[in-house]
């Protein structure tokens, strides 16, 4: 292979992966901020970036155990602490 081959990523490939680190960031702070309220959010980002790419897919399988993970724990922690879950 020569070096001036160059792998380029396709504009939808981006986008996917910014989706996709989008929702993996949205769910995350379901820990913080009322669950109920982001995770519908999370979830519509990571199905857009699961249809836009298939290069992303390992990304937004971490979004999605994350967004899981994060909203039973961000759910426990709302009720424990007596703050309104949405």
């Amino acid at each position: 292979m020569s070096s001036t081959t160059r792998d380029s990523i396709r504009p939808a490939e981006a986008v996917a992966g910014f989706l996709a680190a989008s929702g993996l960031f949205i769910g995350f702070l379901e820990l913080f901020y009322r669950p109920f309220r982001l995770v519908p959010v999370a979830v519509v980002l990571l199905v857009v970036a699961t249809v836009m790419s298939r290069d992303q897919q390992r990304l937004v399988k971490i979004g999605f155990a994350v967004t899981g993970i994060c909203f039973v724990a961000g759910a426990a922690l709302q009720v424990i602490t007596h703050h309104p879950l949405y």
